[in-house]
């Protein structure tokens, strides 16, 4: 191989510190929360500890062995600390000081003799941080649906296993003590080793990439006074349920929804207290409905509810509730002359068909009829779409 373990060693080492400098500017532009921060902090002690370790038999070994392992370590933590942050998870500062506290046994094994003790050891801290990490990337790809997660736990699963390998060889003295053996089997670890943590550095920058990607697409789709979906996001939400009911056939039932007297108030009480109303109907409706159901904001003062699954007597259940939701959520609001009611037009369809301007259209014809007679009611469209 072309290359000794020393230069793999400082060569990773030099491109830890790049990556981390990098992370820390991003930091510096203001534009981000902490977690660049540790990142780019991690990125740096990792490549001190790196340095140290290839100068192993240059420099003294009171720096290269126990004081190059423990910043390497404090590295390796900054990297859970960062992941947690990113995940607005708590920081647990106690933890982490006596994680950092159990390396200082390093210091007291400086000597040859201590060789095993020291791999063993950070082996065992390496392993249950990196499995950690592994826990951390599955919960962010399982609650926020980041594939980065995924990549990020399958980046650090395997040196779980190799440092349990190479804690075991220490243990049972099949471990050499020599830190640059002139053999390819060593250099090639060695190489992959480094590969990895260049790789799970990366990995670290698309968790980013892909949660501000996730975000503006989130923007784009949703409404920023109510929260609600907007047109775009129901077409897309409309799409995903047929979608998902190719695999699991079933009903679609669509509220839409009128706030009653809406432009009434808006002329009287004025915008401000128009935009309060729509925000107010939109935390009651939400409060009945499922997770799997989808609230738009249509236009003005006009929502569209998609309730996959359900029949249409069970909808109108659930439309009378949000009727009584958003009576007690305006029973609570002072000095508004007029208190608006919600019309509400119920239509279903099949929810594999993708219908939505046929199933809008029924809806609409349902809440007119209940401005009709009188507003403040729930009207069923009888006649269904085709199956």
């Amino acid at each position: 191989m072309l290359l000794d373990l020393r230069t793999i060693y400082l060569a990773g080492a030099l491109t830890c510190v790049i990556l981390g400098l990098v992370q820390l500017s991003a930091y510096a532009t203001g534009r981000f929360e902490r977690w660049p921060l540790w990142w780019g902090l991690s990125n740096i002690l990792i490549g001190l500890g790196l340095i140290g370790v290839g100068l192993r038999g240059i420099i003294p070994d009171i720096v290269s062995i126990p004081l190059a392992n423990t910043v390497s370590w404090i590295g390796y933590l900054l990297i859970l600390f960062g992941v947690r942050s990113f995940a607005g998870r708590p920081a647990r500062l106690p933890l982490y000081l006596l994680a950092v506290a159990a390396a200082l046994p390093l210091f007291l094994w400086n000597e040859p003799d201590g060789f095993v003790k020291r791999v063993v050891l950070v082996a065992v801290l390496v392993m249950a941080c990196d499995m950690l990490l592994v826990r951390e990337g599955l919960l962010l790809w399982r609650r926020e649906r980041l594939a980065s997660g995924a990549i990020l736990a399958a980046l650090f699963a395997p040196t779980v296993v190799l440092f349990a390998i190479r804690g075991y060889l220490a243990a049972t003295g099949q471990l050499g003590t020599e830190l640059f053996p002139a053999n390819d089997a060593n250099q090639w670890v060695a190489a992959t080793g480094t590969a990895f943590l260049l790789l799970r550095g990366s990995a670290l920058l698309l968790l980013a990439a892909e949660r501000n990607r996730n975000t503006l697409v989130a923007i784009a789709q949703h409404d920023p006074l109510t929260g609600a979906m907007n047109r775009s996001g129901l077409e897309r939400a409309m799409a995903r349920i047929a979608t998902d009911a190719g695999k699991r056939p079933g009903r679609l039932t669509l509220l839409l929804i009128d706030i009653d007297h809406f432009k009434s108030l808006n002329d009287t009480h004025g915008h401000a207290a128009g935009d309060r109303i729509l925000q107010l109907f939109a935390e009651a409706a939400r409060s009945e409905l499922r997770a799997s159901d989808v609230l738009a904001r249509h236009g003005g003062d006009e929502f569209v509810a998609l309730l996959p699954h359900m029949s249409t007597r069970d909808a109108v259940r659930v439309a009378n509730r949000i009727r009584s939701a958003f009576g007690r959520a305006l029973a609570g609001r002072d000095g508004v002359t007029l208190q608006p009611t919600l019309s509400i037009g119920v239509a279903e369809g099949n929810a594999a068909s993708n219908e939505l301007e046929a199933l809008l259209e029924q809806a609409d014809e349902a809440l007119y009829r209940s401005k009709r007679l009188g507003r403040d009611r729930v009207q069923v469209q009888i006649r269904a779409l085709a199956r």
